[in-house]
């Protein structure tokens, strides 16, 4: 995402090089969306689909090696704000220029990026069960949805995947969505599993975001808020650091560290940090040690809600 929009600039031809450097080092998942790049609600950006062919380009050749995952349903209109679109017929439109964007003829996990509240998630979920039955579609995603809408999807086809928010310091969650991912068997990938950047400690107090950086918008990264929330950091930071590990990688390790299937997404920029993000894996927590960061970030001690004003509304 950051490589079309929302976290400042990047170099297409560097983007690509990080994308190849990932596939080098054994990361073959990779998650798009076709509104990566449309300017919506932050005031910079590449265009629509502007990611997908980012992606397609990059995975050029290599389509083997790579589980493809893209999302449909958040859509620009022309007075720079963005709409939600679930209708069957947008469906089946939306796959087909994806497929075009990512020069494939299928997405191994193809996503509603959040539900059209004028259409019934049944309605579009059949849609997208079409789409695998055609064989444009290998599994069926969801994105931003509670439970009750994820149990409605699931009595209409098999959902694979669910994709939220969810980090040490973003654990909303935890109370309903996750028990049902676990009932039905669901994936969880996590987005934004560093917390956009601020729990690998590279964030500081006096960091001022630019009007095109989405955390300019975020209530955990304003004023008091990102003080406080840095404090917590801190403690992350200290507890790596004796481990001889970095922050970021243990906020990886303890997702990974769930009791539940998960397949956090990290997104950079930059190759470094893809190779930093891949050794996560080799970093062994105790339950106590999930425990204790657990606590350290409890919801209740985190300040700032998930997300400000995001400039979409109903279709």
């Amino acid at each position: 995402m950051g490589m079309s929009q929302f976290y400042g600039t990047a170099d297409r031809q560097e983007s690509i090089a990080t994308i190849r450097v990932a596939l080098d080092s054994a990361v073959n998942f990779f998650d798009t969306s076709d509104i990566y790049g449309a300017a919506g609600s932050v005031p910079t950006g590449n265009g629509f689909g502007h990611n997908e062919t980012l992606l397609g380009e990059a995975v050029r050749g290599r389509r083997d090696e790579v589980v493809l995952a893209t999302k449909f349903g958040a859509r620009p209109v022309p007075d720079g704000g963005v709409v939600f679109d679930g209708r069957p017929e947008y469906v089946r439109a939306a796959c087909d220029a994806s497929l075009a964007r990512l020069q494939t003829d299928h997405v191994d996990l193809y996503y509603c990026h959040r539900l059209d509240p004028t259409v019934p998630v049944e309605e579009t979920v059949g849609a997208m069960a079409e789409l695998v039955a055609a064989g444009k579609v290998q599994a069926i995603g969801l994105s931003n949805i509670g439970a009750d809408a994820l149990r409605r999807a699931a009595a209409v086809a098999p959902i694979s995947a669910l994709q939220s928010e969810y980090s040490l310091w973003e654990r909303g969650i935890e109370a309903e969505v996750l028990p049902v991912c676990r009932e039905l068997g669901i994936t969880l990938v996590p987005y934004s599993p560093l917390g956009r950047a601020a729990l690998t400690g590279n964030v500081g107090s006096d960091t001022r975001f630019d009007a095109g950086d989405f955390r300019s918008t975020l209530p955990k990264f304003s004023g008091d808020n990102l003080r406080h929330n840095l404090s917590l950091v801190e403690e992350l930071t200290r507890f790596a650091d004796a481990r001889g590990v970095t922050a970021g990688q243990v906020a990886l390790a303890w997702l990974l560290a769930q009791p539940h299937d998960v397949a956090p997404i990290p997104g950079t920029k930059r190759a470094r940090y893809v190779r930093e993000n891949a050794a996560a894996t080799a970093v062994a927590l105790s339950a106590d040690d999930v425990a204790a960061l657990g606590q350290v970030f409890s919801p209740d001690r985190v300040r700032g809600g998930q997300y400000g004003e995001l400039g979409v509304r109903n279709r």
